[in-house]
């Protein structure tokens, strides 16, 4: 895939730093690191060298992409830091590497994750719900990993909790391709 979309430069990537229990998740995190690098856009991601963090970093390095990892300092010392990146930023706490990675990212793409890909996926919807942003957020439906999420956000607007146009800032693709895609479709349109 290749693009002229110039209001794209980078996207940012959240995933689990563990394989997860089917190859698909991790066929899939190669398959878009490899397009984000194939497409000219650089990667930023959580700096972890395991799991699908792992794989969407070598993926895109390996097809010449930059890749720039942001790690908070807790996780430094676990052996868990990427050292091979283009570039890796230290930062002191998991706050700061999801600004940090918000801040260096025109598009945001979750693959499958635990607890932190939730927490970085939510918290990147509320700042486009709120104003903080306008980028795309995305999240890649390997195997159908996201449905129950996805589901559960749907009675969040039937409960009158979320305005449908706020649960439309999420949107679903069901591979990397697709993934890519819709992040160059909705960056046009709002740059």
């Amino acid at each position: 895939m290749t693009t002229a979309n110039a209001s794209v430069r980078r996207i940012g990537v959240y995933c689990g730093s563990s394989n997860g229990n089917h190859p698909a998740f991790r066929a899939e995190a190669t398959k878009l690191g490899q397009a984000i690098a194939e497409a000219g856009f650089g990667l930023v991601y959580g700096g972890a060298i395991r799991g699908l963090m792992g794989a969407v970093a070598d993926a895109a390095m390996a097809r010449g992409g930059e890749v720039i990892g942001v790690l908070p300092v807790v996780l430094n010392g676990r052996e868990i830091a990427h050292t091979g990146l283009t570039s890796l930023e230290v930062v002191e706490t998991m706050h700061q590497r999801k600004a940090r990675m918000s801040e260096l990212a025109d598009a945001l793409i979750a693959l499958p994750g635990g607890h932190g890909t939730l927490e970085e996926l939510m918290e990147a919807v509320t700042w486009a719900q709120i104003g903080i942003h306008a980028k795309p957020t995305i999240v890649v439906n390997t195997l159908g990993y996201w449905d129950g999420f996805l589901k559960f956000l749907d009675t969040t607007v039937a409960a009158g909790f979320v305005h449908p146009k706020d649960r439309a800032r999420l949107q679903v693709a069901a591979d990397a391709e697709e993934a890519l895609a819709l992040a160059c479709r909705a960056a046009c349109l709002t740059a």
